[in-house]
């Protein structure tokens, strides 16, 4: 009876673990001992791993780490007849190094809500884990890092260039990179759409090219550039005209007055001033007359809110006729000679200005319409001119904006012009003298108007627009001189080296092929990058009665090759370290700087012997490149054309700038766009583009120069004439002394625009 009671109270264990199990699918599979149930549940260790795998599956991120909950008491012994099953646990580490992830409990495992989790039955003979890995989680997958062999080439891919471009532009425009630039490696580039990709950088929210989108949006109807050159002639006609009369009558007073100062003596003239004030009112008038065009354009600018040379020059004859009509009227006025006479010859050089203006933009237009689709363009771009394939409109657009000598003037005269009438008030009023006012207003603006501003771009672009047309080609005028010299660099392409004509071949030597065969697979490849080579070898194709084929898969290797499958083979071709690198034996007798390799599947095939001549034209426009400055960057697809085969064909020494292939390919790629229109080409050849990008460099410097000039020199004359207006010295600054003055600027300026008409 005894046993009784003992059996009783281990029943009342036995219903609290049977409640803890019910829901278990429990089977005994084996016995456990006590030490091994504390081995896998007591330790530290696997409550920690058993806390992360549950943070994993419920994609909670790690916090900060909470207090341990006081221990729990252990469990009753169970009895040995009764033993525990032991709970399989697996725990997986994190997929990301500061993340972790839980993974699903099922429902049937789960145990009653208790602190710790006890260890489960056994029931079946089967093993029943609480806590089970999903047989496949990709996202925990982890690429593989290290291979026991090399990492063959790489591709660089159309977006990575495209991007890599993207953060040159964003760099130059002193703007931050997105995203850090993925290390180097040199690798193929490859035509083959990439799928799955990253981009390396993150597009600019706005346009590539804002400036020439929004350009194109405000170009509207343009006339027929035949109609404006028709009118540009006849307004050079009309300006070119009284020229010579107007300088005819500028002169006579001033050699008048010279005559005077000589010690001559002529009658009326010399004796009576109001006879001489009165004859040079009229030679005045009679300029003005000749020179309306000047005046005309100067107001006609006005409108436009444009402050322009030839509108002080215009202004300066007005005050200087009403200083001389005063003088009949103020018989107190100060005895000085007016101004007459400067007047004159400012005007008539104005007129000259204009007349060497209509004749650029006449030479400038009229070679324009030569043809409504011209062979080529020159466009502006981040990293400097290109040569493209266009159309003509937008190129009036371009041409008819100001130039920057007017932008100048349009902010600079004003001020100088406003000065001189508050110079005339406080040298006249000022002085108690109000009836010299219009004497001194009269030459403190004589002095101020600059002689050499109305020449300051009409002299150096009509002898640019002379020197192009002669040429075939023309500029957009000062805009598109500015645009396509602004970055002091152009793209040069194979075929602006290395012409039609200049590469030849001098042998081809065939190895366990075809000779059509080797053929057609080195033209499906040059075909397929797009270099200069392609028409060397369609030639060879046709003359060796080869096969047109196409290459799948064109990559282009930064070692110097090309690679793509054909008919299923694999086919290589580039220069001999190249075919190296790709594991492919050559003989050790093969030295060629300029030769190409043909390899098929990785054998030798073929070896051409390419030989490259140097064109005269392209000699002499990277010497004019050189000359005036100007990088060319060598964007060029053929592996041998390289800085150092330039310096040894051409002899010269040949600065040129070399980016790596993926910039080459994308810069080659550009002359394929469509941008808008700043100069023309009518001509085939380096020379015209060359010609085109450096004499607008010319210009442009030129013109600015000039320019400063001519503003210094209106600044600088109405100052010293304010000073002697002060002093009441009118001798020192008669009006033979003040041309005098005036002319040594214009002199300068003159020198500065010399040389713009020759390369």
């Amino acid at each position: 009876m005894a046993s009784k009671p003992e059996k009783t109270s281990y029943d009342a264990l036995l219903r609290d673990a049977r409640a803890l199990t019910d829901d278990l699918d429990l089977t005994q599979e084996e016995d456990y001992s006590l030490e091994e149930i504390l081995a896998e549940y007591g330790g530290g260790r696997e409550r920690k791993i058993l806390a992360d795998v549950e943070r994993a599956v419920a994609g909670e991120p790690e916090s900060a780490p909470k207090p341990e909950p006081p221990p729990q008491p252990e469990p009753p012994p169970q009895p040995e007849s009764k033993p525990e099953a032991k709970a399989e646990i697996k725990p997986t580490p994190p997929a990301d190094a500061g993340e972790t992830r839980r993974f699903p409990i099922p429902e049937a495992a789960k145990p009653a809500p208790e602190p710790e989790p006890e260890p489960p039955a056994e029931k079946g003979g089967s093993k029943v884990r609480l806590f089970r890995r999903p047989k496949e989680d990709p996202v925990l997958e982890e690429p593989k890092k290290d291979s026991p062999f090399p990492p063959p080439p790489q591709p660089i891919s159309m977006e990575e260039v495209v991007q890599r471009t993207v953060a040159a532009v964003m760099e130059e425009e002193g703007e931050p990179e997105l995203l850090p630039e993925k290390r180097r490696r040199r690798g193929l580039f490859s035509r083959k759409p990439m799928e799955d990709t990253e981009s390396i950088y993150t597009p600019k929210p706005e346009d590539e090219e804002p400036e020439e989108e929004d350009e194109a949006e405000t170009i509207g109807p343009e006339p027929d550039l035949e109609d404006v050159a028709a009118a540009y002639r006849q307004a050079y006609q009309r300006q070119k005209a009284p020229l010579g009369w107007a300088l005819l009558f500028s002169l006579v007073p001033i050699a008048l007055r010279v005559a005077e100062d000589r010690g001559f003596s002529i009658p009326f003239w010399s004796t009576d001033s109001l006879i001489r004030n009165g004859a040079e009112l009229g030679i005045l008038l009679l300029v003005m007359l000749l020179c309306r065009s000047v005046i005309a354009k100067g107001f006609r600018l006005l409108g436009r809110k444009r402050f322009s040379g030839e509108l002080m020059l215009s202004l300066s004859a007005l005050v200087c006729l009403a200083d001389g009509v005063s003088r009949f009227f103020l018989p107190e006025r100060t005895g000085a000679d007016g101004y007459a006479a400067v007047a004159c010859l400012g005007l008539t050089a104005a007129l000259w200005g204009c007349a060497r203006e209509s004749r650029g933009w006449y030479d400038t237009c009229r070679t324009a319409a030569l043809t409504e689709r011209p062979p080529y363009l020159v466009t502006d771009t981040p990293q400097g001119a290109c040569k493209q394939r266009g159309s003509l409109p937008g190129f009036y657009t371009a041409a008819a904006k100001d130039d920057l000598p007017l932008l100048w003037s349009t902010a600079i005269l004003p001020v100088i012009f406003v000065g001189t009438v508050v110079f005339a008030g406080l040298s006249s009023f000022g002085q108690g003298r109000g009836q010299d006012f219009p004497l001194c207003w009269s030459a403190i603006l004589a002095a101020a108007a600059s002689f050499a501003l109305p020449l300051a771009f009409p002299l150096p672009f009509s002898s640019l627009a002379k020197q192009l047309q002669r040429e075939g080609c023309a500029v957009a005028g000062w805009y598109g001189a500015e645009r396509v010299s602004a970055k002091r660099a152009m793209i040069l392409t194979d075929a602006d080296l290395f012409p039609p004509g200049s590469v030849r071949l001098n042998g081809i030597k065939v190895y366990g092929t075809t000779l059509p065969d080797a053929v057609s697979y080195a033209a499906a490849l040059a075909s397929a990058s797009g270099s200069g080579l392609a028409r060397l070898f369609e030639g060879l194709v046709r003359s060796e009665g080869g096969t047109t084929l196409t290459a799948q898969d064109f990559s282009f290797y930064e070692e110097g090759g090309w690679a793509g499958t054909i008919r299923g083979e694999s086919v290589l071709l580039g220069s001999a370290s190249f075919l190296r690198k790709m594991d492919v034996r050559l003989p050790a007798s093969l030295n060629l700087k300029t030769g190409l390799f043909l390899s098929v599947d990785r054998e030798l095939a073929a070896v051409f012997a390419v030989k490259y001549h140097a064109a005269e034209n392209v000699d002499w426009a990277l010497r004019m490149l050189r000359r005036g400055r100007i990088t060319p960057i060598l964007a060029s697809r053929d592996m041998n054309i390289t800085p150092a085969l330039l310096q040894r064909k051409f002899q010269r020494k040949v600065k040129v700038e070399y980016p790596p292939l993926a910039a080459r390919v994308a810069l080659s790629e550009q002359e394929e766009g469509r941008g808008l229109p700043r100069a023309l080409l009518l001509r085939e050849g380096l020379l015209p583009y060359a010609e085109t990008v450096t004499g607008s460099r010319r210009l442009c410097s030129a013109a600015r120069k000039a320019t400063v000039l001519g503003l210094l020199s209106s600044a600088a004359g109405a100052l010293l004439a304010y000073y002697l207006c002060m002093r009441q010295s009118f001798s020192l600054m008669g009006p033979v002394t003040m041309l005098v003055f005036l002319l040594l600027w214009l002199l300068a300026a003159l020198l500065l625009t010399a040389r713009v008409g020759k390369g």
